[in-house]
């Protein structure tokens, strides 16, 4: 099982990013996808997640209102659209699965992404 974290870069603050999660395997839509991501000098925070259904989503409170998780199962790709950027969601972002739920415990993650750098300044 693999994921390919990609969207990253630098924007402005007030700015637009999409990030993306693809997946390798066959089995995509077993899987919960998360979002969790880690600024410097600070523990990894969970940022979202979809059910492997997409019918339920989560997300921190830091980001409720400007972030949209989504997935598209032909294309096994989770996207986190990041709209109203803020210096503070400065941090390498990384995807993660596990089966069917999201949950809450970054422990409860089998599989993880490489990650992708966000960085928000003008």
């Amino acid at each position: 099982l693999q994921l390919q974290a990609s969207g990253g870069g630098l924007v402005q603050p007030g700015g637009s990013l999409r990030l993306s999660c693809a997946a390798s395997f066959l089995s995509f839509n077993n899987y919960a996808i998360a979002w969790f991501r880690q600024a410097p000098g600070k523990e990894r925070e969970g940022v979202s997640c979809i059910s492997n259904s997409g019918g339920i989503s989560y997300y921190g409170d830091s980001v409720k209102g400007r972030f949209t998780i989504s997935r598209d199962s032909a294309k096994k790709t989770v996207y986190l659209q990041m709209n109203s950027l803020k210096p503070e969601d400065t941090a390498v972002y990384y995807c993660a699965s596990r089966a069917f739920r999201c949950s809450g415990t970054r422990s409860a993650y089998n599989y993880w992404g490489q990650g992708t750098q966000v960085t928000v300044s003008s």
